[in-house]
């Protein structure tokens, strides 16, 4: 993998840790960050591919960060980090932005198959992350449209396919998996979903499925 890694956590012997991990699986680890401004500050010197952060550090936190680093530099990837699964911290870090979300309990073959698919653009929906996101947004009813009904969302929005590729996708199986119960080549699921993600203007999956459970076009 040849995408530069940028580390950020607050706990010196995890981060260390990590990146032995990494490099031991030839990931090229090129700087190392202790809280959310130190993040921001080797960002705009290091340029990396890919940032692994902790989501929560003293002075600025990683959601924080979070939106600080992709308010300048849209088109880095970010992963967040975390020993719990708290709903509030996930929903808040895909909606502005992040790429993921990771329990520092995976393992180390699943963490760089995760690293693969970011780098390479195929965004990966992590364990039951799909699940939450529209539990969040379904228990608050924030943003919800009254005067359109689901079938009238899917028509304006997306056609007939997309969104049964959506339906899918938002139980958190894989794009092989939806291909094979549609039907389709996982390229054509990978087309599909890439088309929704330029046509609303996204920038990966997690918010495409944020997108459609507010305008109930996934319930």
């Amino acid at each position: 993998m040849d995408k530069k890694i940028l580390l950020v956590d607050d706990h010196a012997l995890f981060i260390e840790g990590l990146q032995y991990l990494l490099e031991t699986y030839g990931v090229k680890v090129i700087g190392k960050a202790k809280n959310g401004r130190d993040a921001l500050m080797k960002t705009r010197v290091l340029q990396p591919d890919i940032i692994l952060m902790d989501i929560r550090m003293p002075e600025v936190s990683g959601i924080d960060a979070l939106k600080l680093i992709k308010a300048e530099f849209p088109s880095i990837k970010i992963i967040m980090l975390t020993t719990s699964e708290d709903d509030e911290d996930i929903y808040e870090a895909i909606k502005y932005g992040a790429s993921g979300y990771l329990n520092k309990n995976t393992d180390a073959q699943s963490l760089i198959s995760i690293l693969e698919d970011i780098g390479n653009n195929e965004v990966s929906l992590f364990p039951n992350i799909a699940e939450k996101i529209l539990k969040k947004i379904n228990d608050s009813k924030k943003n919800l449209s009254k005067s359109a009904t689901r079938e009238e969302k899917e028509i304006e929005i997306f056609t007939k396919r997309q969104i049964e590729i959506l339906d899918l996708i938002a139980k958190g199986i894989t794009y092989k998996e939806v291909g094979d119960k549609l039907g389709l080549t996982e390229r054509t699921v990978k087309y599909h979903m890439g088309r929704m993600i330029e046509q609303l203007h996204l920038e990966n999956r997690s918010q495409v499925l944020m997108y459609a459970a507010q305008n109930r076009i996934l319930e």
